[in-house]
């Protein structure tokens, strides 16, 4: 690995790879006023033609050069009115000559005539084909962050605003859905013209088209159309995934102090879309995989949050546009916050806590895992290289953190003076620190300094103790992200108020039942602490010994944190903390002390915690506590009413790999589950457990077959259950049949969701298989990673990741070099890194580890029996 790949931040590898530079807006010619796009499509050829006018309005006399953004059309001629005009293309940009020099204000329409042919970004066009004949016809676009300059010429970068038109010539029988209001919809022999007008300004990246067959669903909102459009059979599944869209309008228009800016919300449901969705403006695109059936919407809420997300946009990323690509957190982060705002309104303010705590836990792996970064940066090879989890989950919870700074009522007041002072506009983030200063009078720089304009975050341990003498509290911080060298670097210290709460659980109050509010329960006495060292003690004088210790109380804070407290005050707070957060902290901290009275104490809340999220929280956790008493408390987690805990419950179960978890698991695999989820998880695991090589795992035909029959019987919603069972046979790493099987469902033809999953697979059972299959592996996947689609290059390089052989590295590199997609190139050359350290992990090292869980295991059978026989003692 280079030494270039980290740099000085705490060891973290730089987000920076080589290539990358600092990336600005390039200078202003003038200002786009209007794009209109006449094109005919010829879909069976996956080409089409077209006029591309702009109307330039110029800055200054005198410009007699225009470049603009083009790639791989063909160009056939540019004109100003009558008057044909030189230019030079390079297959990148087309350099165009003025026959007569720009006078500053008067604008000058650019007519550019030009044709594409089977496109590789940009517009993608979908077609049935011998191995999907029953793949939908449709053509749509996708142009964040630089791709519109692939289906059309323009200015291709966020800081032109200009109202836009597009007027296409499509079969009779598809419908062309795009941007603002259909002014005219007209019949042309065996075709249909489609003129659509937005009226309103945007980018060029927020320009769109989608053309097919679909089917038309129409809500409305304050009279506004609101409509889906979805492959025709799919109208039930349309109102599951999005039929909330309308109350979510008026929840937003609520929330950010600005009615619904456009004069219509459509949302398009298209095959193989490259993201989830994409908010174009007033016509979102989501990928045709969100649409749920009944039995996923029981614990599916993603389609949910994405439609959600998507709307969130139409305020945060169309109406206030982000002048240049660095400063993206402002649209992304706002539009997951939405996420969690929603999740709020509609489920509770503890359902909203635990899914603003999942999307820390998001940055926080990307952080630890792949690279720190500061939110804003303009250094980077590609913009869509900034579309990561700093950029949305990060961004998120820095949201969250100026919420809790200001209060509801300042934060809104903050929100809708950002978005009215700045609708049709562009912003950077220095726009919201401004409006938010305006709004109330609070200066957060301090806040943006430490998180938005550079990477990191703090690692809290905390250290508790009562001094009965003195009734003092004393609470030990330390800041474990700094090094221990006396001072601290100031760099990697933060310098942050923190609410420290103190609970006293009531005299009446003896344990919590399944309904009983934690509120009642338990009071805080709150007091405020500034942390800014490495170390720092604080000494709290209370009248009486609390019961439990709420760091951070109401976890606002983006962080990491370890509590080092007693047995009775973790078990306090995990049972009486009013804060979700708090109760999922302390159970962290008792699984991490192990023994006979955390799997007791963890058990019990398992099944009279009254929130699903901390009872998944709980059986994730008594897993990791090597006693077998921990087996029994969590099987109790199979039972649970709600899916979310009984799948966190499958598992945990699956990572404890013994005969009693099978034993749990084989009869849900067999019978099934209400929830896909639950059910595949439960397939996924006995494929854990058998590949375990204990001698009391089940045979590995019996499961082979189950798995067999798993392939067979259970096609269904996205191929979730069965790609479980490809999971599954991915950790029976040594055996040749369930190779054998993962390969078979990798052939062209097969569902796409299972498909993927397979190839991914070929990476994971690839550690344990012999050389002859190991190359057969490598052989398969450099064939696959020559397929264009995104999503297949995507899967074969997380494929390659996984291997262990230096074999690996030059499929990946090739990839890299050809794939057009900036994400695809990214991940593939971030596998490389990872190949090179697991083709480092020699044999050795390998059997250590082995022999290193066979202690474990031993381990843990003796401290089971220990203390089953201090129970029977005293």
């Amino acid at each position: 690995m280079s030494k270039s790949y980290f740099d000085d931040n705490n060891g973290h590898r730089s987000f920076e790879l080589p290539g990358a530079r600092p990336h600005y807006n390039p200078d202003r010619p003038g200002q786009v006023e209007h794009i209109f796009l006449d094109l005919t499509l010829d879909i069976p050829n996956q080409s089409y033609e077209g006029i591309c006018t702009i109307r330039l309005n110029p800055v200054r006399d005198g410009i007699d050069r225009l470049s603009l953004d083009a790639v791989n059309l063909d160009i056939q001629a540019v004109k100003i009115g009558e008057t044909h005009q030189t230019f030079d293309y390079d297959g990148e940009q087309v350099h165009v000559r003025l026959k007569q020099a720009t006078l500053a204000g008067q604008p000058i329409e650019l007519a550019i005539a030009y044709g594409v042919e089977k496109p590789q970004r940009g517009i993608y066009f979908i077609q049935p084909d011998q191995y999907y004949p029953t793949k939908p016809t449709q053509v749509w676009t996708q142009g964040e962050d630089e791709d519109s300059r692939f289906w059309f010429p323009c200015f291709d970068y966020p800081g032109q605003l200009a109202t836009s038109e597009i007027r296409v010539r499509v079969p009779k029988s598809l419908i062309a859905v795009s941007n603002g209001e259909l002014i005219q919809a007209e019949a042309d022999g065996e075709y249909k013209i489609y003129h659509w007008h937005q009226k309103e300004v945007h980018p060029t990246y927020l320009m769109t088209l989608a053309v097919g067959d679909f089917a038309e669903l129409r809500d409305e909102w304050n009279g506004k159309p609101v409509t889906y459009y979805i492959e025709k059979g799919k109208e039930q599944e349309a109102r599951l995934s999005m039929g909330k869209t309308p109350q979510m309008i008026e929840f937003f228009s609520q929330k950010f102090g600005y009615p619904y800016p456009y004069p219509k919300y459509a949302q398009v449901c298209v095959d193989d879309f490259i993201f989830g969705g994409m908010e174009n403006t007033s016509t979102t695109l989501l990928t045709d995989r969100c649409l749920l059936d009944e039995r996923a919407a029981l614990d599916n809420r993603g389609t949910e949050s994405l439609v959600a997300h998507e709307l969130a946009h139409q305020w945060f990323g169309d109406l206030v546009v982000i002048k240049h690509w660095s400063h993206a957190w402002l649209k992304e982060g706002m539009a997951s916050y939405s996420e969690v705002m929603w999740t709020e309104h509609e489920y509770g303010a503890e359902d909203a806590a635990y899914y603003r705590l999942n999307e820390a836990r998001n940055y926080l792996d990307e952080d630890a895992s792949r690279y720190r970064r500061p939110i804003v940066t303009h250094v980077y090879r590609e913009a869509i290289e900034l579309y990561d989890r700093h950029l949305y989950e990060k961004g998120a919870c820095v949201y969250h953190m100026i919420r809790a700074e200001l209060g509801d009522a300042l934060f809104l007041k903050a929100i809708a003076t950002f978005v009215n002072d700045n609708a049709h506009k562009t912003v950077e983030t220095i726009d919201l620190l401004r409006a938010i200063e305006k709004a109330t009078g609070r200066n957060l720089l301090f806040l943006f300094d430490q998180y938005v304009f550079r990477g990191g975050h703090p690692d809290y341990k905390v250290a508790y103790s009562w001094d009965g003498d003195s009734n003092l509290a004393k609470l030990t911080v330390t800041q474990t992200q700094a090094p221990d060298n006396g001072n601290g670097s100031r760099n990697e210290l933060f310098d942050l108020k923190v609410a420290i709460g103190f609970g006293y659980v009531k005299d009446e109050a003896e344990g919590r039942g399944q309904d009983a509010a934690l509120s009642s329960q338990a009071q805080l006495k709150t007091f405020s602490v500034r942390i800014h060292d490495r170390e720092q003690s604080f000494y709290f004088p209370l009248e009486t010994k609390p019961d439990f210790i709420s760091f951070d109380v109401g976890n606002p804070i983006l962080k990491t944190v370890a509590l080092e407290y007693a047995v009775p005050e973790l078990k306090a707070q995990l049972q009486f903390d009013p804060d979700p957060i708090s109760r999922i902290y302390a159970a962290e901290a008792l699984a991490k002390k192990g023994g006979l009275e955390a799997v007791k104490a963890l058990s019990t809340a398992l099944r009279h915690e009254p929130f699903w999220g901390v009872r998944v929280e709980i059986a994730t956790n008594l897993a990791t506590i090597k006693l077998d008493q921990a087996i029994e408390g969590l099987v109790a987690g199979l039972e649970d009413s709600d899916a979310r805990v009984r799948r966190a419950t499958v598992e945990a179960l699956a990572q404890i790999k013994t005969k009693d978890s099978y034993k749990a698991l084989k009869p849900l695999a067999e019978a099934g589950d209400a929830s896909y989820y639950v059910e595949a998880a439960a397939v996924r695991a006995l494929g854990g457990i058998a590949a375990s090589h204990l001698n009391d795992a089940p045979r590995e035909e019996q499961v082979l077959n189950l798995l067999k029959s798993v392939l067979k019987e259970r096609q269904g919603w996205n191929e979730v259950v069965r790609a479980g069972a490809i999971a599954a046979l991915s950790q029976m790493k040594t055996s040749e049949a369930a190779l054998d099987l993962i390969l078979e469902y990798t052939a062209p033809g097969i569902p796409q969701a299972l498909r993927l999953a397979a190839i991914r697979a070929l990476g994971t059972i690839s550690t344990g298989q012999p050389n002859v299959n190991l190359q057969r592996i490598l052989d398969h996947l450099q064939e696959l990673s020559r397929e264009s689609f995104f999503l297949t290059q995507v899967s074969v390089s997380i494929a390659l990741g996984q291997m262990e052989t230096p074999k690996a590295i030059g499929i990946l590199q090739s990839l890299a070099e050809q794939t057009p997609d900036g994400r695809v190139r990214r991940i593939a050359e971030e596998a490389v890194q990872r190949v090179q350290k697991n083709a480092g992990s020699d044999k050795a090292v390998k059997q250590l580890r082995e022999e290193l869980d066979q202690l474990k295991k031993a381990n843990q059978e003796l401290m089971s029996r220990l203390e089953h026989l201090e129970a029977k003692a005293k």
